[in-house]
């Protein structure tokens, strides 16, 4: 894996652990919160980090082509409906090879109040979606990460490892 591209890499977390595993990887984060951006490029200087919205990030940003993997965990449950065909695309257009998705699933698109807010948490079958819209994609692999892992506890979240033929 040479190249990554992570679309709201919040203090980058997941670049870290990618960095540690393909040393010497190219990495972009696209992150709009300055404060988190600047995290990125104090832990990981060799990092291009992009600091605006993802609805203003374009492909071409890229420079040196479409990346090996782009990543996108936590963020598309935060997406408005309305916006996710947009992000679909740039998280396509990002890659040559693989998309990994980290979110909430939830067969049937759903709202779940979040922090007392309402309309600010959507669970869906983000990657059926992808599946739907680009034919050329395959399942490669998925996942489940269970809060109670003793070893590695998170928030309940399905993972889905996608692949362009």
């Amino acid at each position: 894996m040479n190249s990554v591209i992570e679309f709201g890499s919040n203090i980058g977390l997941n670049l870290r652990a990618l960095d540690l595993l393909y040393p010497g990887q190219e990495q972009v984060a696209v992150e709009i919160n300055q404060v988190a951006a600047n995290k990125i490029n104090d832990a990981l200087p060799n990092t291009r980090v992009l600091n605006l919205a993802i609805s203003d990030f374009e492909p071409g940003m890229l420079g040196s082509g479409p990346c090996d993997l782009a990543l996108i965990k936590g963020v598309l449950i935060h997406i408005n409906p309305d916006q996710l065909k947009m992000v679909y695309k740039k998280l396509y257009e990002s890659t040559e090879k693989f998309i990994l998705i980290c979110e909430y699933y939830n067969p049937k698109p759903d709202t779940v109040s979040y922090r007392g807010h309402a309309d600010k948490l959507f669970r869906r079958d983000f990657a059926g979606e992808m599946l739907d819209i680009y034919p050329d994609l395959r399942l490669v692999n998925y996942g489940f990460a269970y809060h109670r892992d003793p070893s590695f506890p998170q928030d309940d979240l399905t993972w889905f490892l996608l692949e362009k033929s």
